[in-house]
C-alpha cells in the first residue's frame, strides 16, 4: 500500500481510496499501540483519505454479468476479406512457335481457361513472363483483388520474389512490369509447384505453341508483340513460318555449337550448382536434378565474377575449386616445402581451414597418401621383440 501510494500519488490526492482486504489492516495501522514500521506507515498515510472494507464472497452470478457486459467488446469486428482467386500458368516452346496458357478457378469453384498464341520469337522463359504478365492483366479485367499463383517456372517465381537476381535485361524489363502489376491487388502470392500438379495449364500452353485447335470452353488469345518494351533485340514475325524457320535456324545452331564445343570442355563439378543457383535449370535426371537442388542449399554465390562458395558446418564460407586444384594442393600440403606427410583426414581439415573445398577431397587425400614413397618406407632391418626374462 505505501509503494502504491508512492507510485499513484495523484490519486490518493484526489479521491478517497478503499482499501479491500482479508486481513484488519485497518486495525493495525490506526492502532495507538503501533511502534517500529508499522508506527511510521501510519504517520505517512494519515494525510489520506483511506477506508478499509473486509473481503466479502464473490458471486458466481458477478461473474457471469461482467463476462456478459466485455465480451461484445472485446472481440475484435469481423473483417470481410476479399474472395480468393487461383491463377495456374505455364509458357512453351515448340518448333511451331511459341505459347502460354492460363487456368483461372473462382472461389466457387469455376474453372476459366485462356489459350495465349505468341506470334514473335521468344524463348521459353519470354513464354513463361508473357504466360504471367498477361494472367495479372485478365485477373485486373475481371476484379479480382486477392490472387493465388502458382507455376512450374523456378527462374521466373525466384526473380519476382526477389530470391534470385535477374541477369538479362528481357527477364528484368519483365520482372518490372510484374511487379508494378502487382500494386493493383490487395493480396498477391506466388508458389512454385512441381510440373505434375500444372498439368492444366501445360496442355493448354502447348496447344497454345503448336497451334493446335483451342477447346471450346477456353477463350484465346493472339500476341504480335512482347507486353513490354524488350529494346531492339526484340522483333515481331511478319507470318508463323517465319518464326518457325527462325526457331528452327536457332535449334541447328544450338546443336552445331553443343557437338563443337563439348569435346573440348572438361568436366567441373561446379556446373550443376552454378546452373542452379544462377539460371535456376537442373538435370534432365530426376533424381540427379533433386539430389542437387538438395545440395545446393549449401552452396551460395559471391562478387561479380560469380564465385561458388560452400556454407561449412561452422557457418564459414569455403571457395570451391576444381579437383585437378585440390590435388594440387593436398601435394603442397602434404610433401611440399613445409609438408610433414600427414594423415588424409589432416590433410583434408588443413586444406579446408584454408577456406577451399571440392567434394572428392577425402579420396584424392587417402589415394595421395598410398602413393607417397615417404609414408610408405619401410626399414629392411627387422626389430625382434624383447626376450623375457627368466
Amino acid at each position: 500500500m505505501i509503494l502504491a501510494r508512492c507510485k499513484l500519488q495523484h490519486y490518493f490526492l484526489v479521491h478517497p481510496i478503499t482499501v479491500v482486504s482479508s486481513f484488519p489492516l485497518g486495525e493495525i495501522i490506526q492502532s495507538r499501540e503501533a511502534t517500529g514500521r508499522i508506527a511510521k506507515w501510519s504517520i505517512e498515510l494519515m494525510s489520506e483519505t483511506l477506508t478499509y472494507v473486509p473481503r466479502k464472497a464473490i458471486k458466481s452470478q458477478a461473474l457471469v454479468d461482467f463476462v456478459a457486459e466485455w465480451t461484445d467488446s472485446q472481440l475484435p469486428s469481423a473483417q470481410v476479406q476479399a474472395e480468393l482467386w487461383t491463377m495456374y500458368f505455364d509458357g512453351s516452346l515448340m518448333r511451331t512457335g511459341a505459347g502460354a496458357g492460363l487456368l483461372f478457378i473462382s472461389p466457387l469453384g469455376v474453372h476459366m481457361r485462356c489459350v495465349i498464341r505468341i506470334h514473335f520469337a521468344a524463348s521459353n522463359n519470354v513464354a513463361e513472363y508473357e504466360a504471367l504478365v498477361n494472367g495479372l492483366k485478365i485477373a485486373i479485367e475481371l476484379g479480382v483483388r486477392r490472387l493465388d499463383i502458382r507455376g512450374d517456372s523456378q527462374l521466373v517465381i525466384d526473380q519476382v520474389m526477389k530470391a534470385s537476381n535477374c541477369h538479362d535485361p528481357k527477364m528484368e524489363a519483365y520482372c518490372k512490369e510484374v511487379r508494378r502489376l502487382e500494386d493493383k491487388f490487395h493480396g498477391l502470392e506466388l508458389v512454385h509447384i512441381a510440373r505434375r500438379y500444372s498439368e492444366a495449364a501445360d496442355e493448354l500452353a502447348e496447344i497454345a505453341s503448336t497451334r493446335g485447335t483451342v477447346p471450346p470452353d477456353a477463350f484465346s488469345r493472339d500476341l504480335r508483340e512482347p507486353s513490354v518494351d524488350l529494346g531492339s533485340g526484340a522483333g515481331v514475325e511478319a507470318a508463323p513460318t517465319q518464326q518457325t524457320d527462325t526457331v528452327e535456324a536457332l535449334l541447328a545452331a544450338a546443336e552445331v555449337m553443343e557437338v563443337e564445343q563439348w569435346p573440348s570442355r572438361p568436366f567441373d563439378w561446379r556446373t550443376p550448382f552454378l546452373d542452379c543457383l544462377i539460371c535456376c535449370e537442373l538435370p534432365e535426371d530426376r533424381s540427379e536434378a533433386r539430389r542437387i537442388a538438395r545440395r545446393a542449399k549449401s552452396y551460395v554465390i559471391y562478387g561479380k565474377s560469380n564465385e561458388l562458395y560452400r556454407r561449412s558446418p561452422t557457418g564459414i564460407l569455403q571457395r570451391c575449386i576444381t579437383i585437378e586444384e585440390g590435388r594440387k594442393l593436398l601435394e603442397d600440403l602434404h610433401s611440399g616445402v613445409c609438408g610433414h606427410h600427414a594423415a588424409p583426414r589432416t590433410l583434408v581439415g588443413n586444406a579446408f581451414r584454408q577456406g577451399f573445398y571440392w567434394p572428392t577431397a577425402i579420396d584424392d587425400a587417402i589415394e595421395l597418401v598410398r602413393s607417397c614413397l615417404g609414408v610408405n618406407f619401410m626399414p629392411s632391418r627387422r626389430i625382434s621383440p624383447p626376450m623375457p626374462s627368466k
